[in-house]
């Protein structure tokens, strides 16, 4: 739907009349020619039966089918899909594929884009009837572009033979006109029904017509001059074929036809000239011109005041004009500056300019829908904006909870709220809570209906039979479809319970509701029980109370402390009967009951919960542990190599003195030539000592007596004096990205990259980093001449370098910038986008593409993979709106692809927590609390203290953990006393 709604789209709002003109003008204004010819020789067919028989219509050779035959002409001219000489086996191929698309829409009749096609193939192979039926599918299902609608008008029109034809025509001009703002249909409209001016009320069909394109699109300031100028043009070719015979007529016909006629020409002057419209000045010019009499002050006056708003109004038309569609945020600006103002009409034009292009955003549609509902309140434009907007956007569940509001606020009957529903139920929405909301929204209906005074009612039996009917929906579609129901809180039998308790005082279905609401896994949970205790403690009694708060004692996992403190001040203060019947408090046998389940419980709480720490303590000793190990097994991996690396410098330094004729005190030590070869300097040189002589180093023994080690790190000495180091400059991070993810084995990395980011621009340097051994690292800084080549170069993200993906960022100081994150794509919910999984690793993205674009049109794929480039089965698919994301995942969820079952769903990743900072850790006091003591996980849930207050002593140690062992005891230094600190110690005694 929204590749055709783009189209369309693309061009709408086109440049203003007093633009440039394009290159078909020749053409149009052809066109424009045969149509003033057709509508001057109907006009004058009109004239001829509304002035009288003076008027010589055989002179004129004027026929009353001559505007049909020759706007047929010119309309399926216009619609002539052009000359293609198709082949036998193309034709083949094309029924093959009408087949193909037929059988799609039987199965999913709501993809929008199998519509399109087939609509275009069956106009391709010429089947009339065919391509007609497909429309008329479609156009219920769907609302149409004017695109659309102008090439189903043109063929209907070319098809048209006589009067009944004539009348479909009209009718579906009827259903064009009402799904968008369009100002060229209502043209289409108002010239094709000059045509018919010959038939009976066709001339006050004419002026219908155009009267309500004028107040659906007069205002439009780029395009609703067309409109008037064709009305004006149509009422002044009346009065210019009325004027020979105007002589010849009494003053009476004269004034009744004659005059009557040019003031309707005087009326719409004026009414054009006090609206804000381009090209406002030629109209004017063209008023004087043609205008006898001198024009009115009054009118004068309007003209200049419409001229002043189209001043207020330029900025946001120019802005449109220059930007690209669809343009949303620029007629958000627009709709803003019109709501200021308040002027209902033009606020109503703003909105709908605006959906012609964002049809797909259900926020402009709720904008829009919200505004009618408490604003204007008209019941006709308000349901059919709201019908509008769930044909647009059906996946949205608040368009259409808000529709069965505006219907039931209108007094629509029920059987047309109760199919509306339903087809909400079929609409496909995203989530299943969506499910839940739209069958809360028909259930609230519902109840509003129902006259809770009498005992029984028809709509009390349709309430209860709902309530069913969604549990068992919710239980079966929803769940298969969603591995959820949607209401793990089950909001919709509490609702249930709360009716049959409070309004139909029914207590017994009440508790039977809540039963099985603690059955579906709610019984732990301490909210559930007392919001069920509430219940009975309204409308049942003592009993039930009782025994319901026993039962969250025993059940209640997560604050049972609550529960047992509200059970004790039950039985304290509200032991009686809290119903009808005559108060009557608890006895002693209650308390003591209750004291002992709850201090069973509370007792049985604090066994699990310390064994729970002291589980999770052992589990951060063992890791600890495990910790510590590998510290001493790389201590001591790292001091036996170095041991092997002194063992054989000894032994070369022993063959070396047999062989050298100078003393140990001439030679520089193995330990220290080794630090400082693995130092690098800034100079890139290695230091010598004091007492080392450059000259005697170059005679030392031939290389093959040296040991492997020896020459090794020659090698990498040498390697570190040609690489220079050089510090990072901070001040040319705007021209400078770094690139990481590189292959550590990459040889030459400047010489290899530098032709990858010269095609951005100039470089002006690639500086690799090296290690203190003169290895690669891996990543490397390249700095650009200009900031724009340096944002071109970010583009290169991503992309492989010897089999591994590179990464491409700008060049950010985090010490500076610690919020930056280098994280490009989307963590919140994208209801275009698919999040697809178990893939198998051999899949490509061609592959993939292959498979999604079936169900929509795909925007981008990206398979996720991990720092090496190989594939970790996920991939991101991005449509282009929801509606095609939501059957996408009706279809491809549970697909098999290569032996691998596939799940799919909408992205949405789930919130990554921030890192504990060093400050949430200290004790109240302000030291540091050690995180041993909460094990390597921080504090655990289980951990936390509910003891209540009342059973709680105070501890010898008060640093103590909750729940945990002691933290050792802190070497606090005893502060000195003096003489009058210890006067007053003995005074307090």
């Amino acid at each position: 739907m929204a590749t055709a709604a783009a189209a369309s789209a693309s061009e709408a709002e086109a440049e203003p009349k007093a633009g440039p003109k394009a290159e078909g003008e020749e053409a149009e204004a052809k066109e424009a020619r045969t149509r003033r010819k057709v509508l001057s020789r109907a006009v004058a067919a009109a004239t001829y039966k509304t002035v009288g028989p003076e008027w010589d219509q055989q002179e004129e050779g004027v026929s009353e089918s001559d505007g049909d035959e020759e706007y047929a002409m010119a309309s399926s001219a216009e619609s002539s899909p052009g000359e293609y000489e198709w082949e036998y086996d193309e034709e083949e191929k094309n029924q093959l594929e009408i087949e193909r698309l037929e059988e799609q829409l039987s199965i999913n009749v709501y993809d929008y884009n199998c519509h399109v096609d087939l609509i275009r193939l069956l106009r391709l192979e010429g089947e009339l009837t065919k391509v007609r039926m497909a429309r008329q599918k479609m156009s219920e299902i769907f609302p149409l572009t004017e695109e659309l609608w102008l090439e189903w008008l043109h063929d209907e029109i070319s098809m048209a033979l006589d009067g009944l034809d004539r009348e479909h025509v009209y009718d579906l001009f009827e259903k064009a006109v009402k799904d968008y703002i369009c100002p060229n249909i209502w043209l289409e409209y108002g010239q094709y029904s000059v045509g018919g001016i010959g038939q009976k009320g066709g001339l006050e069909k004419v002026r219908s017509v155009f009267e309500r394109a004028l107040s659906s699109v007069g205002l439009h300031m780029t395009k609703g001059l067309a409109i008037w100028e064709a009305y004006r043009e149509f009422e002044s070719a009346i009065v210019e074929a009325a004027r020979p015979i105007a002589g010849f007529l009494s003053p009476f016909d004269r004034e009744q036809t004659f005059d009557s006629q040019l003031e309707k020409v005087h009326s719409l002057f004026r009414r054009q000239l006090a609206i804000p419209l381009y090209d406002m000045e030629a109209t004017f010019a063209e008023y004087e011109e043609w205008s006898e009499d001198p024009i009115p002050e009054s009118v004068i006056q309007n003209y200049n005041k419409a001229l002043q708003q189209l001043e207020k109004y330029k900025p946001y038309e120019e802005t449109l004009l220059q930007a690209e569609a669809p343009r949303l945020a620029e007629y958000q600006a627009y709709i803003d500056f019109e709501m200021k103002i308040g002027d209902p009409a033009r606020i109503q034009l703003i909105f709908e300019r605006a959906l012609v292009e964002n049809c797909l955003v259900p926020d402009l549609w709720i904008r829009y829908s919200q505004y009618l509902d408490r604003q204007l309140k008209v019941k006709d434009l308000v349901l059919s904006v709201h019908s509008r907007a769930v044909r647009n956007c059906p996946w949205t569940v608040a368009l259409w909870s808000r529709y069965l509001l505006a219907m039931e606020r209108h007094g629509v009957d029920h059987r047309v709220i109760s199919v509306t529903f339903e087809k909400a139920l079929s609409a496909g929405f995203i989530q299943a809570t969506d499910y839940v909301e739209i069958w809360q929204a028909y259930l609230d209906y519902l109840r509003r209906r129902v006259d809770f005074k009498q005992d029984s009612s028809k709509e009390l039996e349709e309430l209860r039979s709902a309530f069913a009917r969604a549990l068992e929906y919710l239980k079966q579609e929803v769940e298969e479809r969603f591995s959820e129901s949607g209401d793990p809180s089950c909001l919709i039998m509490q609702n249930w319970a709360r009716i049959e308790a409070r309004l139909c005082n029914n207590m017994q279905k009440a508790r039977e509701l809540w039963d099985s609401i603690m059955t579906k896994g709610n019984a732990k949970y301490a909210n559930m029980w007392l919001e069920y205790y509430n219940l009975e403690r309204a409308h049942g009694d003592t009993q039930h109370c009782r025994k319901a708060l026993h039962r969250a004692v025993q059940c209640t996992s997560d604050y049972p402390e609550h529960v047992c403190e509200v059970l004790l001040t039950m039985e304290r203060t509200e032991g009686g009967d809290l119903g009808a019947l005559p108060l009557a408090w608890g006895t002693l046998e209650d308390w003591d009951i209750a004291v002992q389940k709850t201090e069973t419980r509370l007792a049985r709480v604090n066994e699990q919960r310390i064994k729970a720490a002291e589980k999770e303590a052992a589990l951060a000793q063992q890791e600890e542990e495990k910790v510590e190990q590998r510290k001493r097994a790389r201590a001591e991996k790292k001091a036996l190599k170095k041991k092997k690396k002194t063992r054989g410098s000894d032994k070369s330094k022993a063959d070396e003195d047999d062989e050298k004729e100078w003393g140990d005190d001439e030679e520089e030590q193995p330990s220290k030539r080794r630090r400082v070869e693995n130092s690098v300097p800034p100079t890139g040189e290695a230091e010598l000592g004091p007492e080392a002589d450059p000259g005697l180093s170059g005679s030392s023994a031939p290389a093959a007596a040296e040991p492997p080690s020896e020459q090794k790190e020659q090698r990498a000495a040498a390697r570190r004096r040609d690489v220079p180091r050089v510090l990072h400059d901070s001040s040319k991070d705007g021209v400078t990205v770094f690139v990481s993810n590189l292959p550590y084995g990459l040889q030459e990395p400047a010489a290899t990259l530098r032709p990858l980011f010269e095609a951005c621009g100039d470089v002006v340097e690639v500086r690799p980093i090296y290690s203190n051994r003169g290895d690669f690292r891996g990543y490397c800084y390249v700095e650009f001449k200009e900031e724009a080549v340096a944002l071109r170069a970010l583009e290169l993200d991503r992309q492989t370098v010897e089999g591994r993906p590179m990464f491409v960022s700008p060049c950010v100081d985090k010490s500076k910038n610690p919020d930056f994150k280098v994280f490009r794509y989307s963590t919140a919910l994208e209801k275009h986008k698919l999040f697809v999984s178990g893939l198998p690793f051999s899949c490509t993205k061609e592959e993939l593409e292959e498979i999604c674009k079936a169900h929509g049109t795909v925007k981008d794929i990206r398979l996720v993979t991990n720092r090496a480039g190989k594939p970790k089965g996920l991939a991101y698919v991005e449509y282009e709106n929801e509606s095609q994301a939501s059957q996408a995942v009706l279809k491809m969820d549970g697909m098999t692809i290569k032996e691998n079952v596939i799940k799919v769903a909408i992205s949405n990743p789930p919130q990554r927590k921030a890192p504990e900072k060093p400050e949430a850790r200290k004790a109240p006091g302000g030291a540091m609390v050690p995180r041993q003591i909460y094990g390597a996980r921080g504090k655990g849930r289980t951990q936390l203290s509910l003891l209540p207050r009342a059973l709680q002593r105070p501890s010898a140690t008060a640093a103590q953990a909750e729940n945990g062992p002691a933290p050792p005891p802190a070497a606090t230094e005893v502060p000195k006393m003096s003489n009058a600190d210890f006067a007053k110690l003995l005074l307090r005694k």
